[in-house]
């Protein structure tokens, strides 16, 4: 996110992108629900909601053909295997993954 008033480089705090050059805030929207399961096998984060501040990327969704997606990448598996990258569709909010 750039700064509409000087073009630097707008950083997220306390639910508003700051900049770092000029001081202007812009809202961002309403915060993730984040849910954290602990178990003494394994430990999982859902992110409920979309977040402004999630990076998108180029994939088709599976359910609506949409092209635009966010994406968490996460080690869900060993540390010698591959991480999992969760997608959510900017669309229709269908979520998948792939390893």
């Amino acid at each position: 996110m750039f700064c509409p008033s000087c073009g630097s480089m707008m950083f997220p705090k306390d639910g508003k992108y700051v900049c770092s050059s000029c001081g202007a805030t812009q809202e961002f929207g309403a915060k993730a629900d984040v849910f954290t399961t602990d178990s003494k096998t394994k430990q999982t984060t859902v992110i409920a909601d979309n977040v402004a501040t999630l990076p998108k990327t180029r994939i088709q969704c599976p359910e609506c053909g949409h092209t635009e997606a966010y994406f968490v990448i996460r080690q869900t598996r060993a540390a010698d295997e591959p991480e999992t990258r969760i997608y959510r569709c900017c669309k229709c909010n269908h979520t998948w993954r792939e390893y």
